[in-house]
C-alpha cells in the first residue's frame, strides 16, 4: 500500500536538521491539498446524489476506526453546532464506540460483528448515506459498514488513500486521495489525514450550502450555544436586514432563535407567515424571500423576551442509545 510504503527519500528523515524535516512535512501537506483538488468532480457528483438523499429525510453517517474515524466523526459532530443539522439524522459509527476517540480500542477495527450489528439495530435504509473513510481502504470495521449499508440500499460513499482497494471498489461514490507515501512510514496521521480532513470538511459544506442551511455566505442556520454564537446571529440578522441590535434582539427572541425566522419576520412577516414561507421553501430562506416578497417594512412592535436556550453541542454515538 501506498500509505504504508517508506519513501527512499525520508528514509534519513531522523539525523535531518529540524528546519528541514519541518519543510518536508509542510511540502506533504500542500500535497494533501493537491490530492483534494483532484477529485473534485467526484465530490460534485457525490454531493449531488446525496443532496437527493437527505431531501428525502435521510440520515447521515460516518463510518471509519483510528484516525480516519476520529476524523470523521469530528466532521460529523460538527454539523450539528454550524448548521443545526438534526441530532436524530446524523449516526457515527466509530471502531471501539467513544473509548476510541482518545485511545487504541485492541481489535475494533477487525470487529465486523460490531460494524454489522450497528447498521441493524440501526436500521440503515434507502434515504439514508454512509461516509466511510480509510486510508487503507481495507480497514474491515469500516468495509463492513458500507458493505451492510448498501446492501439495504443506502447511497455510500467511500473515501481512501490507496487505489483499487475494497472501499472504493464497493461504493456508489468513490473518493481516492493520491498522497502516497507518508514522511514518516505508515502515519496516516498526516499526509492522508490532512487529505481526508479537507475532503469530508469540503463535503458536508457543500451538502448544506445546497440543502440551504447557508445565505449570502452566512450560517443562517448556526445554533447559538454560547454568548459568542447568539453575538453571531445577532449580527448575521443586521447585516441581512439593515435593522439595528435591538430589533435583531426581539426577532431572534420571537422566532425562538431562527435566523431564517427572525430574518422574514424583520421583512414584514408575522410569524405564522414566517414559518410557512419557509416550510413551502424547503428550508430554503431565499425562496422563502421570494415567496413573501422583500418587504422593507419593519417589524418595530417586537419585545425582546430573553434568551433562548439552545441545544448542547455534542457528538451522537449509537452506543448511547
Amino acid at each position: 500500500m501506498n500509505t504504508e510504503r517508506p519513501s527512499p527519500r525520508y528514509s534519513n528523515i531522523d539525523v535531518w536538521d529540524p528546519a528541514d524535516i519541518l519543510d518536508a512535512m509542510i511540502e506533504g501537506q500542500l500535497a494533501a491539498v493537491a490530492a483534494v483538488r483532484a477529485v473534485r468532480p467526484a465530490l460534485e457528483h457525490a454531493a449531488f446524489a446525496t443532496e437527493a438523499r437527505l431531501k428525502e429525510g435521510g440520515r447521515l453517517i460516518y463510518a471509519g476506526a483510528g484516525t480516519s474515524g476520529r476524523l470523521a466523526v469530528q466532521d460529523g459532530a460538527e454539523l450539528m453546532p454550524t448548521f443545526s443539522w438534526p441530532e436524530e439524522r446524523l449516526l457515527l459509527f466509530m471502531a471501539g464506540g467513544k473509548d476510541a476517540m482518545t485511545r487504541a480500542v485492541e481489535g475494533a477495527e477487525d470487529d465486523l460483528e460490531h460494524a454489522k450489528r450497528l447498521v441493524e439495530d440501526h436500521d440503515v435504509r434507502a434515504r439514508d448515506v454512509l461516509i466511510a473513510v480509510a486510508a487503507s481502504g481495507t480497514t474491515p470495521f469500516t468495509l463492513a459498514c458500507l458493505r451492510e449499508s448498501r446492501k439495504r440500499g443506502a447511497l455510500t460513499i467511500g473515501i481512501a488513500n490507496n487505489p483499487e482497494t475494497a472501499l472504493l471498489k464497493e461504493s456508489d461514490h468513490a473518493i481516492f486521495l493520491d498522497t502516497g507515501s507518508e514522511s514518516i512510514a505508515g502515519s496516516t496521521r498526516m499526509n492522508a489525514g490532512t487529505a481526508q480532513r479537507i475532503t469530508l470538511n469540503v463535503f458536508s459544506s457543500l451538502v448544506m450550502v445546497m440543502l440551504g442551511r447557508v445565505y449570502d455566505g452566512l450560517m443562517v442556520d448556526l445554533q447559538a450555544v454560547n454568548d459568542k454564537l447568539v453575538k453571531r446571529s445577532q449580527r448575521i440578522l443586521t447585516r441581512l436586514t439593515g435593522h439595528g441590535p435591538g430589533d435583531a434582539r426581539a426577532a431572534l427572541a420571537l422566532a425562538d432563535g431562527n435566523l431564517k425566522v427572525a430574518v422574514l419576520l424583520l421583512n414584514g412577516c408575522d410569524l405564522n407567515e414566517a414559518n410557512e414561507a419557509l416550510s413551502r421553501a424547503g428550508g430554503q430562506l431565499r425562496a422563502a424571500l421570494g415567496l413573501v416578497g422583500k418587504s422593507a417594512s419593519a417589524a418595530s412592535d417586537l419585545t425582546y423576551s430573553g434568551r433562548v436556550a439552545a441545544p448542547a453541542m455534542v457528538g451522537r454515538f449509537p452506543e448511547d442509545d
